[in-house]
Order: C-alpha cells, then sequence, then structure tokens
C-alpha cells in the first residue's frame, strides 16, 4: 500500500488537531490551576486577617478592661492606707503584684531606710512585710 499525499495531508491535519487537543487541554488545566491557588491565597489572607482581628481585640481587651482588685485598691487608697518600699525590693515588687492592673490605684510611695518592705501605714499604725487581702481588708474595712 503506498501513501499519497492526501494521506500525508490527513495524518498532518489529525497531528495538527491532536496538538491544539493537547494545548487546549493544557492551557484549562493552567487556568484551574491559577484558579485553586488563587483561592488558596484568598484563604490564607482572610484566616491571616482573622488572627490579626482577635489578636487585636484580646490586646485591647486586656488593656482597658478593669484590674480585678480595682475597687479594692481605691477603697485603701480612700481610707488613708499608704504602702511605702523600694522598688527594687523582692517583697515590693510581690506585694504589688497581688494587686496586678489594680495596683495603680495604690497610694504608693518610695522610702529608703525602712527597715521592712513594704510597710502600710493604716490608721497611723504601721504594718510590715507584705500584706494579705484580708489582713488589709480587715484593717481598712474595704471588701476585696
Amino acid at each position: 500500500m503506498q501513501y499519497t499525499p492526501k494521506d500525508n495531508l490527513e495524518k498532518r491535519r489529525e497531528e495538527s488537531r491532536c496538538a491544539l487537543e493537547e494545548q487546549r487541554i493544557r492551557e484549562e488545566r493552567f487556568k484551574l490551576e491559577r484558579k485553586i491557588a488563587a483561592k488558596k491565597k484568598k484563604k490564607i489572607i482572610a484566616i491571616t486577617v482573622g488572627i490579626i482581628l482577635v489578636l487585636s481585640f484580646w490586646i485591647t481587651y486586656a488593656m482597658l478592661s478593669p484590674g480585678r482588685y480595682d475597687d479594692f485598691a481605691k477603697c485603701l487608697t480612700e481610707k488613708g492606707a499608704v504602702m511605702y518600699g523600694e522598688d527594687w525590693c523582692k517583697y515590693t515588687q510581690g506585694q504589688k503584684e497581688m494587686f496586678g492592673k489594680s495596683f495603680k490605684y495604690i497610694d504608693y510611695q518610695v522610702k529608703t531606710g525602712l527597715i521592712k518592705r513594704p510597710t502600710w501605714i493604716i490608721g497611723g499604725k504601721s504594718y510590715e512585710t507584705v500584706q494579705s487581702f484580708e489582713r488589709l481588708s480587715a484593717l481598712t474595712g474595704c471588701k476585696y
């Protein structure tokens, strides 16, 4: 059997059609992969923005929310209780940490030369060392 130029032409046309079909399939696959990649990127961005918003809310809430012992600390100051200490002293630091954010309402004064730190002055009397909330409450009538 002999091939004619017409057969060769048909064969080349068929090969060309196959090549065009393969090219179309590759282009569609490429478009689909780009769409998938774009969706992944959007999802990652959305999750990142969500995490940032949650963290921002949490930090703002933590900074602006009142301290747990605000009322107690304010009452102590209103009753004239004064805490003396020195910032380098671990016991003074411990007493401060007991109040947490609420310590800003305590009448605290740095005083050198104290024998024991911290020293509370309540009603004209001196109370040395770290005082429990129960003790401070009993001495002042403030509720914690």
